[in-house]
């Protein structure tokens, strides 16, 4: 009987004990943190843009082929896709649970290569993005700007374009390279752009197109090479290479403003500025974030899936302080969304169910037994029972979310009921007459059976659970 093999060695039992607590203690640093487990399906996205298509054409010209060539990718469940009027495609594939992420990106990205050559020229230059998206929003960071004080004419000193702009060169690039943060996204991005408006008008009057303009632009917008003078092979007695730098691409709005789109016979020429008007704004407009009616852009956190994620929001936070002393005035920031407080309180609620336990095993042993010995074997063992369950936990791949939490819970209870019954069985027998040791023995045969019993109930009402399929079962 195993209970007997313990009793007859006791070092040997109180050495496995600081053994197993140990090993509990140890994994209970290396456990993740996360509001839930992971059970959401890994999912791959791909986007693009078509400037100036409607849903019908980003449907027939690039979803059709890029669908056609992911549709069926290894480890796959289902893929849906959306084509909106701005020209904007998204296609989200999801896989298997249990996929590795990283190689299912790299099944996606062969897929949309092969779709590539039979996409439109534009999409082409401006390229496919293929990600990988985790499901997990650990926190959500708003950037604002409040109102100038002293004004109240004006809602805020900047605007959104420049909110964007400022959090996607100042602190979007040093949160993503936080550890425990797999990505971080932008709500209400707006890139700085080169906008060109049209007069139709004036177009026609010079029997001209908007795709003169294009051309035009196209043309003109480059980077070049130039090269050098005096570079070998060279004559002899040359002392002097010189290299040789053009304009390249554009950068203000003058320069926009100058190209040529059309030059005469008669040497006159056409220029942007002639038939358009040129300002430096925002590549989309077509999103708008605002917090309290404030123009912002939010950052969303997503947490790698091993991450703990009350050490990744507590380095977030201090990297937001840090950076926020940098801001220029009239820049602020808030956390708008975050799942770490609900993290806290279960593990506050687990500490405190243990608390409570442990002080009602001692109350309850030391009323009814009357002895203060009796009362401190459960005060040692529901801990070590404990603490142990974590390496357990570590050992099956668990996380430390509210699920596995709850069911910590109910494990107390259920040692501490286990723990007065074997301390009263004792303690009977004792008070019988019986030595310690052969109380044990014979309070031991006469529980183990039962307290198994209660185990094996437990199991059989839980572990069938196990062999659900889907998100349910995980």
């Amino acid at each position: 009987m195993i209970s007997r093999f313990f009793i007859d060695r006791p070092i040997f039992a109180m050495v496995m004990s600081i053994v197993i607590t140990l090993a509990g203690g140890i994994a209970l640093f290396t456990l993740p943190i996360s509001l839930y487990p992971p059970i959401s399906p890994p999912t791959v996205q791909v986007d693009c843009n078509y400037p100036g298509a409607s849903a019908k054409d980003v449907s027939e010209t690039v979803a059709t082929p890029i669908e056609q060539q992911v549709n069926g990718v290894e480890s796959m469940l289902y893929m849906s896709s959306q084509c909106t009027n701005d020209g904007s495609y998204n296609l989200t594939v999801t896989f298997k649970h249990g996929v590795n992420l990283n190689m299912a990106q790299v099944l996606v990205q062969n897929r949309v290569s092969l779709a590539l050559p039979l996409l439109p020229d534009v999409i082409k230059q401006t390229g496919v993005n293929v990600k990988k998206k985790s499901p997990d929003i650990l926190m959500a960071i708003a950037i604002n700007s409040p109102p100038p004080p002293g004004d109240p004419t004006k809602t805020s000193v900047y605007n959104q374009l420049y909110l964007s702009n400022y959090a996607t060169l100042q602190i979007k690039d040093e949160i993503a390279r936080l550890p425990g943060v797999s990505d971080v996204s932008m709500l209400g991005q707006r890139d700085y752009s080169m906008r060109i408006w049209v007069d139709p008008d004036k177009l026609a009057a010079r029997n001209m197109q908007a795709g003169d303009v294009v051309r035009a632009l196209r043309e003109q917008n480059l980077q070049v090479a130039a090269g050098q003078i005096g570079q070998e092979p060279v004559p002899a007695g040359q002392q002097r290479q010189i290299p040789l730098s053009t304009l390249g691409r554009l950068s203000d709005i003058g320069q926009f403003e100058q190209v040529i789109i059309k030059a005469g016979a008669d040497g006159r020429v056409v220029r942007v500025r002639d038939v358009a008007r040129v300002e430096l704004g925002a590549k989309n407009q077509d999103m708008t974030c605002m917090v309290n009616g404030k123009p912002s852009v939010s950052l969303a956190i997503f947490q790698l899936p091993d991450a703990n994620a009350l050490d990744t929001a507590v380095i977030v936070r201090a990297k937001m302080d840090e950076l926020s002393k940098d801001f220029p005035p009239g820049i602020a920031y808030e956390v708008r969304y975050d799942t770490t407080p609900f993290i806290s309180e279960s593990i506050d609620e687990v500490f405190k169910t243990l608390r409570e336990a442990v002080f009602l095993v001692a109350v309850v042993v030391l009323l009814f037994l009357q002895n203060w010995r009796s009362a401190i074997i459960p005060l040692i063992a529901v801990p070590v029972a404990i603490i142990g369950t974590f390496a357990a936990m570590a050992a099956l791949g668990f996380s430390l979310n509210n699920l596995t939490l709850f069911g910590l819970v109910l494990a107390i209870g259920i040692v501490v009921d286990d723990a007065i019954v074997v301390v009263e069985a004792v303690e009977h027998h004792i008070e019988q007459g019986m030595t310690p040791r052969d109380a044990t023995i014979r309070a031991m045969e006469e529980v183990s059976g039962p307290v198994i019993a209660i185990g094996l109930v437990l199991t059989a009402v839980f572990v069938p659970c196990a062999f659900i399929t889907g998100i349910v079962g995980q």
